[in-house]
């Protein structure tokens, strides 16, 4: 399985979410060690917890050295359980986090990956860029300026 397969996965995760997710996107997460899938979730209704606290909740150890695909750059700031979802994923162990679209908000935009790269996970961005952007599109719409 691709890059894009598993995106597809987690764009699907997400979709059933769209409208619930009160100020927030909502966002999927697969988790997978080698080609099996370890892990997923979805942003809950309301918005908490977000989709990468399942996903890691379900892999649980399995995560370490394992690759995450993410619809959202992941926050970096506080989630429901204290920490931000990049300082989980670090913690977690995981290799490489593969993200469809980077988050627009000017207060997280690029900060998520940058912690991930401080950490030494490797980054890929841009996996169905617009197919996660089109999910969100209200989202995106509050903060993509011209």
């Amino acid at each position: 399985m691709t890059d894009v397969d598993f995106m597809r996965r987690a764009l699907s995760l997400a979709a059933p979410g769209v409208g619930q997710t009160g100020d927030n996107p909502s966002v999927g997460c697969v988790i997978v060690a080698g080609d099996v899938v370890i892990g997923e979730g979805a942003t809950a209704a309301g918005g908490r917890p977000h989709a990468e606290e399942f996903a890691l909740a379900q892999a649980g150890e399995r995560a370490r050295g394992g690759d995450v695909y993410v619809t959202l750059e992941p926050c970096a700031r506080r989630s429901t359980g204290g920490m931000s979802c990049a300082d989980l994923l670090i913690g977690a162990g995981v290799a490489r986090v593969v993200i469809a679209t980077g988050d627009p908000h000017p207060f997280a935009a690029g900060v998520g990956v940058a912690r991930l790269r401080a950490a030494g996970i490797a980054v890929t961005s841009g996996v169905m860029d617009a197919e996660a952007r089109a999910l969100n599109a209200a989202f995106f719409s509050r903060w993509d300026r011209p």
